[in-house]
């Protein structure tokens, strides 16, 4: 089966190379003068991952075929070139997608999906509230399509699903071709979130479970994700907050700390809910809607808490992590997790705290508010206001 090359990348690579040969010293305009004039030319080969459909999307197609990259989406995969913009290169996305995949291909890899399927019944739910129905949708990091099967299509016409592993886009097509097919029309390819290959203006309804806390330019990303939606689109997330397994890193700090004399960090630095807020509006959201979950998980021990993490291809990715874990350590840790956070039936809590985010692009028909100084009432005359006919006047 052929894999679907990644033209995103390649021109990342080619723009840093020719950064380094200094083609764009000279260039005024920030990244968008840069791209104009490079990018408005090149073609790159692609090809979608099977071939299950002769659907022809607004992004992908069945067969080889020559792929022109537009100079506004060129400029848009580069975001991270634009004046006055750094990025912080926090986690290792070479190493998380070969754990994504290493992770697909165990044979007992449906064992570790407890999570992941809860949390994209919840999504799902959260998508039928809306009382509209979305003719294009679209699944970042879409994993095994673990939001497609609960979704119908009184909902969704038409979903597109993307995922930076290849192995778990193989074990939706798998999943298709067995007893659980999906009831929506789905066309998957293979993308990273952190260069969204959409056009702008193109998509109803994007929906993201649990992928976006492994992108290193998360105000990037829901930027792209913006100019990718139509006005008055909709963006329905989750991620994992900041007090995701607390217990755990608490634990392994403070054993690390009296085993090895200091420790490293183990567990993936995760966003805070008011930053997350603050990211939406900053890209561009209107109509936010935030809330926090949290989701306790009981294991009979730290090390099968590990062992599932490990086979949710939830592992450490960052840059600092550290490569090894001494066996001492890893006891003593185990050790405070039960003296600290133990229940009285001898198992760990494990908590995930899940931070749901609902946004709209902008769009002349939403309501707006009111302009300032308009009111022709003051909250200070309420208290003199006659009461309602037949109600008497309350006394103090």
């Amino acid at each position: 089966m052929e894999t679907l090359c990644q033209p995103r990348n390649v021109i990342y690579l080619m723009y840093r190379l020719r950064c380094r040969q200094g083609w764009f010293v000279k260039e005024t305009g920030g990244g968008a003068g840069v791209l104009n004039r490079y990018f408005s030319g090149q073609s790159y080969r692609t090809t979608q991952l099977g071939t299950r459909t002769n659907h022809t999307s607004w992004c992908v197609r069945n067969k080889t075929h020559e792929w022109r990259t537009p100079v506004s989406a060129a400029v848009r995969l580069m975001h991270a070139v634009r004046q006055g913009e750094t990025v912080m290169n926090v986690f290792d996305r070479k190493t998380k997608r070969k754990q994504k995949n290493w992770t697909a291909s165990r044979p007992d890899h449906e064992d570790f999906d407890y999570l992941r399927d809860e949390v994209a019944y919840r999504i799902a739910d959260r998508v039928c509230d809306v009382s509209r129905k979305f003719p294009v949708a679209l699944d970042l990091g879409c994993g095994k399509g673990y939001i497609s099967k609960y979704l119908n299509k009184d909902i969704v016409e038409t979903l597109y699903q993307c995922d930076t592993a290849e192995k778990m886009l193989e074990h939706y097509y798998f999943l298709q071709a067995t007893n659980r097919p999906s009831e929506v029309p789905t066309l998957t390819f293979q993308a990273d979130e952190e260069f969204l290959p959409c056009k702008d203006n193109s998509l109803d309804l994007v929906v993201s479970c649990l992928s976006l806390h492994w992108v290193n330019d998360l105000p990037g990303c829901l930027r792209q994700v913006w100019s990718a939606l139509k006005p008055d689109g909709c963006f329905i997330g989750v991620m994992f907050g900041g007090d995701t397994l607390f217990e755990l890193r608490c634990s392994l700090q403070l054993a690390e700390t009296e085993r090895e004399g200091g420790f490293a960090p183990h567990v993936s630095p995760f966003t805070d809910v008011r930053d997350l807020g603050n990211l939406l509006t900053r890209a561009g959201y209107t109509m936010l809607t935030m809330d926090t979950d949290d989701l306790t998980v009981n294991f009979p021990s730290m090390y099968e808490l590990m062992a599932d993490l490990q086979g949710m291809g939830e592992s450490n990715a960052s840059w600092a992590r550290k490569a090894i874990l001494h066996r001492d350590t890893m006891m003593a840790a185990a050790a405070v997790y039960k003296d600290m956070y133990g229940n009285e039936d001898g198992t760990v809590p494990a908590t995930f705290q899940l931070l749901y985010m609902i946004g709209w692009k902008p769009h002349k028909s939403q309501p707006k508010p009111a302009k300032r100084g308009s009111a022709t009432a003051s909250f200070g005359d309420l208290s003199s206001a006659p009461p309602p006919s037949g109600q008497d006047k309350p006394t103090s």
